[in-house]
């Protein structure tokens, strides 16, 4: 097989597999210069806030498919994993802006937030990574009306997302399975 037939052969598997397994996109974009003008005060740390809706997001997930779940991230280094393992552990114990601490406990298994390395090669953590950039070029395009007219293997894989595995709310794709802060 040639290096162009090998990379197509690869990505048509990787595309099937995408829409074969069970999973859901839940994914949040932050605009930091809108969120620092709009909460002056407010200096919630931009990556945090974002931990915390997505957190309730995927409550409300588990909540309507009756099931608990836990909460794994890719590590960013020593410093900023033990900030937001800090941060998560605060939000199971006091609640969100929106939910109580005893509403995260009857569906999330863990106080504790994990985090693994990308040496460590989990499997969901892959996926996530194959499915944020795409994701986050669908929601400047559909949040920013961002014009953009490439065409990359990205624009294939959210494809699959838009499909079926964005979480979805009442039909509803954005705020739950796509979520612009501020």
């Amino acid at each position: 097989m040639k290096y162009g037939e090998t990379e197509v052969t690869f990505n048509g598997q990787l595309l099937e597999r995408l829409r074969k397994w069970q999973y859901k996109v839940i994914t949040v974009i932050i605009d930091k210069r809108e969120h620092s003008e709009k909460y002056s005060q407010w200096k919630y740390d931009p990556y945090h806030y974002c931990l915390e809706i997505l957190t309730e997001r995927y409550r409300l997930f588990l909540d309507i498919n009756n099931s608990m779940g836990d909460v794994m991230v890719e590590s960013r280094g020593a410093k900023e994993d033990m900030r937001l393992k800090r941060s998560f552990r605060r939000i199971m114990e006091s609640g969100t802006h929106n939910l109580p601490a005893e509403d995260l406990s009857t569906h999330l298994t863990s106080l504790e937030l994990k985090v693994k390395s990308k040496q460590a090669n989990i499997a969901g953590l892959q996926v996530a990574d194959m499915v944020a950039h795409p994701a986050r070029r669908w929601c400047f395009r559909h949040f920013f009306n961002m014009v953009d007219t490439r065409q990359t293997f990205g624009d294939r894989i959210i494809e699959i997302p838009e499909g079926d595995k964005f979480f979805r709310y009442k039909g509803t794709i954005r705020s739950y399975g796509a979520k612009k802060l501020p």
